[in-house]
């Protein structure tokens, strides 16, 4: 099967398609025959080698046919989604011909979209849907800010949101894309900075309800200061940057209110967060119907990997991108 491999760590440069043997099927793994994939920045973090060492071949989700699978769980030629258990950290991900992914990774649906449409959704919509519903716990009515709401998590998070019935302020470092958060459904937009709490609190005296911070460190005390009493900050991301963080709980997290994490890339279909309660069916049929705004910004070829990856570094995708392989 033909591959993307990282070479040495390092930027899109070091990405290279080779041949590599096909990957057997095995008890417990689905082999997917892997129609298009969508990218995330933990694989940056994973060509860099900034998280260790990682597996020669990237790519924490993907969408195809199942090839092959031991258990009869799933039949050949079924569409699915597989995403992350291990996926381009200890084990070779999707960006390849063929993956090999842990049967508890993997998630049959129905579908008429497109395979480059299908690829925006799994990890994007699976952790926006865990963290604001299953962590977060958002309800209809209540106020959530979504910091970093132009990336192609940040919009599935706005999509989810807003469509639960909550109101839904979105962040971005650029005046230019405020649209571009209003369209996925927030109510309204905010320029990023430092101190953006104070500027919030001008309109939310009391606070927000809760607040998903996709920015990272560079913003979570800042996000814990828009908070209300009994709410809660999510930290999924880290599109700021992920320096350390000077952390003094009793000082920095204010009286009542609450921090959380959800690490997609680590947890995401394990045991305490099983794909079973990701309700993809229902994410996919409202992506179909329009109610979510979840097409991707961008498609590219397979042998167009590291202008890819540029643009995912650049920070100007403004959305998901997709690599399609037909």
């Amino acid at each position: 099967m033909q591959a993307i491999v990282i070479k040495q760590y390092g930027g899109p440069e070091v990405l290279a398609i080779e041949e590599r043997p096909d990957p057997v099927a095995r008890a417990g793994h689905v082999l997917i025959e892997v129609k298009a994939f969508g990218l995330n920045h933990a694989e940056i973090y994973f060509r860099r080698g900034v998280w260790g060492e990682v597996a020669e071949i990237s790519g924490i989700e993907c969408a195809g046919l199942v090839r092959s699978d031991p258990s009869g769980q799933f039949r050949p030629g079924q569409t699915v989604v597989g995403l992350v258990g291990g996926m381009g950290r200890s084990l070779n991900g999707s960006y390849a011909e063929l993956t090999l992914v842990p049967v508890s990774n993997v998630a049959a649906v129905e579908t008429n979209l497109s395979w480059e449409d299908l690829a925006a959704l799994p990890e994007s919509y699976a952790t926006a849907w865990s963290a604001i519903i299953s962590i977060l716990k958002l309800k209809r009515g209540q106020t959530l800010v979504v910091r970093g709401a132009t990336s192609a998590l940040g919009q599935a998070a706005v999509n989810i949101a807003a469509d639960l019935g909550a109101r839904v302020i979105g962040t971005t470092r650029r005046f230019a894309r405020t649209g571009l958060i209003e369209a996925a459904g927030a109510h309204a937009a905010m320029i990023e900075g430092p101190e953006l709490s104070t500027t919030l609190r001008r309109e939310y005296e009391d606070g927000v309800d809760a607040v998903l911070d996709i920015v990272g460190n560079s913003t979570v005390l800042d996000s814990l200061a828009m908070l209300k009493r009994d709410g809660e900050v999510c930290l999924i991301g880290f599109l700021g940057g992920g320096e350390p963080l000077s952390l003094q709980p009793v000082f920095n997290i204010p009286s009542g209110r609450r921090l959380s994490v959800f690490a997609s890339a680590l947890v995401l279909g394990g045991p305490e967060f099983p794909l079973s309660e990701v309700p993809f069916q229902s994410l996919i049929d409202k992506a179909t119907s329009g109610a979510y705004r979840a097409a991707p910004a961008h498609v590219f070829g397979f042998d167009d990997i590291r202008e890819a990856h540029s643009l995912m570094e650049s920070g100007d995708a403004k959305g998901k991108i997709v690599v399609s392989l037909g």
